[in-house]
């Protein structure tokens, strides 16, 4: 169930403008200065900001309130590439990549076995959006892996990319100061091709789909850093070689057809890996060279299950997702060959073996 959260639409007339056309403002880099500050908040007489101007002579309370007034979807029939937060959590944009921002208006998200509540709040990155309903992390007063340096007070849209413009794929931020000095980068912003967004962008699908080059664990690392330490066997390997599991990855078929995977049909966009020749229309699995990632198991915004999860990782099989707890299922890939879809863990590690016997 969700919360009963009306998601506003910002109707400032002299932001109308802008509003329109995401992609053409940000269109070869640095956008029109006007769009998101205002020198005098003043316009024909009247306050561009009712009660601001705030912070950095923003229009709107927070950086994120800022890019939120153009990357929302702007109605519950409409569908857009350019929206990362949706009206409805039940009912959410089609998927793009990066995941949704909607789903941290949950009131709960757990399906996993046994009785317990688990708020939206842990379904991704909270960004703090006050005209959104997003708030400040409640439960962590900084990124777990940071070792305090990064608060969760500062989390915006801007902590990941740069408002201003630069070459990198989706604005990422790179080495060096971000934030007006908050907290620095020690990682390059990563290798990656994103798919067509606006009004000619289409879902996520096996031949459209982020294109992950390389460089992006690294990256999340200026953030969650302990995560990465070589050394600590309680993570998961993440920027490293898949090696042998590239033949697993590539046989995997899903629960019910587990080794009638082709290695040049393999690729699943529900559990992405990093390659320096990936396309965004690539449909091959990996090599023994590609790499698993932050990005292989979680989205970068939120997703209806925990901790950005790409599927649902407390569930024993995929059609529990959402039943508990009345929140969005995350769609399952394999959903044709049998509805007893294990975890898609066993895209790299298939620990199903005989499950499609006995579903």
């Amino acid at each position: 169930m969700r919360k009963s959260v009306l998601v506003s639409i910002l109707c400032v007339s002299v932001m109308m403008l802008w509003v329109g056309n995401a992609l053409a403002f940000h269109d070869g880099g640095v956008a029109y200065c006007g769009g998101c500050h205002t020198m005098h908040n003043s316009q024909n007489g009247a306050p561009i900001a009712p009660n601001g101007p705030y912070n950095n002579l923003l229009k709107m309370a927070t950086p994120s309130d800022v890019c939120l007034s153009c990357h929302t979807q702007s109605s519950s029939t409409s569908q857009s590439g350019r929206a990362v937060l949706s009206l409805d959590p039940l009912n959410p944009n089609y998927e793009m990549g990066g995941g949704d921002f909607v789903f941290l208006t949950e009131d709960n998200i757990y399906d996993g076995h046994g009785s317990t509540v688990m708020p939206g709040n842990h379904s991704g990155h909270n960004v703090i959006a006050p005209s959104k309903n997003l708030a400040v992390e409640p439960d962590m007063a900084s990124a777990p892996g940071s070792g305090g340096a990064y608060l969760s007070s500062w989390l915006g849209c801007t902590g990941c990319h740069d408002p201003h413009g630069n070459e990198f794929f989706r604005l990422l931020n790179t080495t060096g100061p971000i934030q007006d000095g908050l907290f620095q980068f020690t990682a390059p912003a990563p290798d990656a091709i994103g798919v067509a967004l606006g009004s000619g962008a289409q879902p996520e699908s096996q031949t459209n789909h982020t294109a992950y080059n390389g460089g992006m664990s690294a990256w999340c690392g200026n953030c969650h850093g302990d995560f990465h330490n070589a050394s600590n066997e309680n993570f998961h390997p993440s920027g490293e070689a898949i090696n042998g599991l590239a033949g697993i990855y590539n046989e995997y078929n899903g629960t019910g057809d587990q080794t009638g995977g082709l290695p040049a049909t393999a690729y699943l966009p529900a559990v992405p890996f990093e390659d320096p020749s990936m396309t965004v229309s690539s449909t091959a699995g990996p090599s023994g060279d590609s790499e698993v990632s932050c990005i292989t198991c979680h989205r970068s915004h939120a997703t209806s299950g925990p901790d950005a999860g790409r599927w649902d990782f407390l569930v024993t099989v995929l059609e529990e997702d959402g039943v508990a707890s009345g929140s969005y299922a995350i769609p399952n890939p394999y959903q044709a060959q049998t509805a007893e879809q294990r975890s898609l863990c066993n895209k790299c590690h298939n620990k199903d073996e005989g499950d499609e016997l006995n579903p």
